[in-house]
């Protein structure tokens, strides 16, 4: 791409596309913001929780000597149990809903700052109709379609990646839960 095009663009854009392509950058940096620092924390989590269940299943009876959250509950109290289960489960998905906010909306964002272009373009126009004039400028007012589009995308995969991560978390903690469980049982 040739970058008097781009100087170009920018010297002739609108001001609503100015803030239609920052609004996309912020939803851009946002998403992965989100993603990162999700996938640092409960790649951790799987990992801490990963060892703990592993030591169940090979005899351990207690918690005590893992890093698992469950050492947190003192007794093995299914109930107890579960709430951990649930307070990790709301922190592992922290920033689920700004992704999807972002995933969702993107698109129309950036359509409203094509459809305010194109409105300019044959707002100035007055009476030249000629394609070689107004072909650049709906090229250029489709940029923050694009834009939009290509925000999306992203944040909808990390939407995805995000809540799977989250998913295989909870289920080795459902799994160490139910070996918590099973071995008090036996202690009796």
């Amino acid at each position: 791409m040739d970058f008097q095009a781009i100087f170009h663009f920018f010297e002739s854009t609108s001001l609503i596309t100015y803030i239609v392509l920052a609004w996309l950058s912020v939803y851009f940096i946002l998403s992965f913001s989100i993603l990162f620092s999700r996938l640092i924390l409960i790649n951790k989590w799987i990992q801490n929780e990963n060892q703990a269940l592993k030591a169940l299943m090979q005899g351990e009876k207690d918690l005590s000597q893992s890093t698992s959250i469950l050492k947190k509950c003192k007794e093995i109290d299914e109930t107890k149990m579960n709430i951990y289960k649930n307070s990790v489960e709301k922190k592992a998905t922290i920033g689920l809903t700004w992704l999807s906010i972002i995933a969702s909306t993107s698109p129309f964002i950036g359509l409203f700052g094509t459809v305010i272009s194109i409105l300019e373009t044959f707002g100035g126009l007055e009476m030249q109709n000629s394609l070689s004039i107004i072909a650049p400028k709906i090229s250029e007012a489709l940029i923050a379609t694009g834009c939009g589009i290509l925000v999306a995308i992203p944040a909808y995969s990390f939407h995805l990646a995000i809540k799977r991560k989250a998913y295989e978390l909870i289920n080795i903690l459902d799994s160490e839960i139910k070996l918590l469980i099973s071995n008090s049982f036996t202690k009796v």
